[in-house]
């Protein structure tokens, strides 16, 4: 794979710009309304299991589905459901959500732990990691799904089916998108939770070994990594070359194993499976702590946000409450992006939720959001040359634009990992990667022939 040259700027791995900066935690304000997408996650929507006017605790659920595939959702404070109704997502989607009002007293449900009682949390059966069934059931219930921007549910990525042998765990640690540095903080700040939550999926598969790739731009991450699981025979460090996007899963897996995810496959073909670092870290906060997903760090960061850093905030909070408690901006952005400038998207609005899946809001100035003109395809060819899925992005545009959906399926246009590699080098700034994200996502959705 190659990496992406930049006649302009820096390497996109380097843009880092509050890896340094330490996460504050911040605490919605009594009274505040707080939404819960029903659908923060791949697979049946959950459906609300509470009504107008219920009391519910921190860590009740919400949401729950029978359906398989699905996720549950958490309340991440105590208050009162003032409604249940449509809502819009920071994807860009709307679905039903149920709105809590903050009481501020943060009564827990069960045996459930207060967010900030740290060690002092309840340990799941004294401690002892439980049986396999109980591990799945324990995720499953704490609402754990990909936290890397997928959001497959995790109870299901950790028991494939029987014939599949997994004998590789992989820890996606590279975070090579610009700006993020969530997962950073997090190999800093709980570094003993990441490794202990790995040490658990290993549980699940007998004879396994573990891997935790991260980029050298990190190296106060890898030196205390190293650290903690000096001990540990399963579990390898593995310093990698900062590249884009080596953060994709098909991508990273190549890069730790030289295996190669066949085209419309999945990791557990070839015996892998992989995760996220807050993925792994909630995992532990199930098993260990039975504690539900109710919380995540976000990186607020863009020339216009006035202070840029890393957030802990409770799901539900809305973006622009997270931007006025982190100090609102400095100028007023050109354009906000939910999650990294590669791969995020675009918002018209800030009153949207924090979801399981959200990772950062970029506050672009108008010198950072600016692009050229899109002109005529010159032919060049970067696009191929640094396509990491290697497809032909030029192609599969041309596709598009004529409406030739089954040329843009035969020419694998859904293995597209809508890097936004082929959009960034393109010297005519042709849109390849909106047009083929689009086409891509119409295909998936589109019933099999």
């Amino acid at each position: 794979m190659k990496s992406l040259t930049f006649p302009r700027g820096i390497h996109p791995s380097e843009k880092k710009n509050t890896a340094h900066k330490p996460v504050v935690k911040l605490s919605p304000a009594v009274g505040e309304l707080l939404t819960f997408p029903m659908s923060q996650h791949i697979g049946a929507p959950a459906e609300p299991i509470v009504n107008v006017g219920d009391r519910v605790l921190l860590g009740q659920k919400l949401g729950d589905s029978a359906q398989p595939l699905s996720s549950p959702v958490h309340s991440s404070v105590s208050g009162v459901v003032k409604s249940i109704t449509q809502t819009l997502t920071p994807t860009g989607i709307t679905c039903q959500a149920v709105i809590v009002e903050n009481d501020g007293e943060d009564n827990a449900v069960g045996n459930f732990a207060i967010l900030d009682s740290g060690d002092q949390s309840i340990l799941a059966d004294d401690g002892q990691t439980p049986d396999r069934d109980k591990v799945l059931q324990l995720i499953r219930e704490a609402g754990v799904v990909g936290l890397g921007g997928a959001g497959f549910p995790t109870h299901i990525k950790l028991n494939p089916p029987k014939e599949k042998a997994i004998d590789t765990i992989i820890v996606n640690a590279s975070e090579c998108e610009p700006y993020l540095t969530t997962d950073h903080r997090a190999m800093l700040d709980e570094t003993e939770r990441l490794i202990s939550g790995l040490k658990i999926i290993l549980s699940l598969f007998p004879g396994a070994k573990g891997l935790i790739g991260v980029e050298t731009n990190k190296a106060d991450a890898i030196e205390k990594l190293l650290k903690v699981a000096r001990n540990e025979s399963d579990i390898t460090i593995v310093p990698l070359k900062p590249k884009y996007p080596q953060g994709a899963e098909k991508q990273l897996i190549y890069t730790l194993t030289k295996r190669e995810v066949p085209s419309g496959g999945l990791p557990a073909d070839i015996g892998c499976i992989v995760d996220n670092v807050d993925t792994v870290i909630a995992i532990e906060r199930a098993v260990h702590r039975r504690r539900p997903l109710i919380r995540r760090v976000i990186t607020v960061d863009g020339g216009a946000a006035k202070n840029p850093g890393n957030y802990e905030v409770r799901l539900g909070t809305s973006y622009s409450s997270l931007i006025e408690h982190s100090g609102g901006f400095v100028t007023p952005p050109c354009k906000l992006i939910s999650g990294g400038p590669m791969m995020g998207v675009a918002m018209f609005t800030l009153d949207v939720p924090v979801t399981k899946t959200s990772s950062a809001i970029l506050c672009f100035t108008d010198k950072e959001a600016y692009l050229p003109p899109e002109k005529n395809c010159v032919r060049c060819g970067r696009c191929v040359d640094h396509c990491p899925a290697r497809l032909m992005p030029l192609e599969l545009n041309q596709y598009v634009i004529a409406g030739e959906m089954d040329e843009f399926v035969a020419h694998n246009g859904k293995d597209c990992i809508e890097c936004g590699s082929c959009s960034y080098v393109c010297p005519s700034k042709r849109h390849l990667a909106q047009s083929i994200r689009a086409a891509r996502r119409q295909a998936l959705a589109a019933p099999r022939k």
